[in-house]
């Protein structure tokens, strides 16, 4: 599966954005997807999952209540709503696919297959 984000930017702090994924090459609908996040000299982090029929969704604690992430199948397209940014959620943001199972949601990185190509967010204070 090739993943293909999009809608990344730059934002004031308490501004919103939507971040698209695009699959191609396979369809996603089996499959479980995610969003993780790295900034400059940090570890990648888990932001958010979602099960296949987009019946069940995983937040990190620290995007709680601000994200959302849902998913189109028909259009083969996961998104991440993002509202009421902060500064300390500036980071390269990639989408990613776990073929290993479409009803858990998984935090660790290493169980994902498949990468997107990151889009930058950057929130100014």
């Amino acid at each position: 599966v090739q993943l293909q984000a999009s809608g990344g930017g730059l934002v004031q702090a308490g501004g919103s954005l939507r971040l698209s994924c695009v699959a191609s090459g396979r369809t996603i609908s089996d499959y479980a997807l995610g969003w993780f996040r790295q900034a400059p000299g940090e570890e990648q982090e888990f932001v958010a999952g979602i099960s296949w029929s987009g019946g069940t969704t995983l937040y990190a604690d620290s995007v709680k209540g601000r994200f959302t992430i849902s998913r189109d199948n028909a259009k083969n397209t996961v998104y991440l709503q993002m509202n009421s940014l902060k500064p300390e959620d500036t980071a390269v943001y990639y989408c990613a696919a776990d073929r290993g199972t479409n009803v858990v949601i998984t935090t660790a990185p290493y169980e994902y297959d498949d990468w997107g190509q990151g889009t930058q967010v950057t929130v100014s204070s």
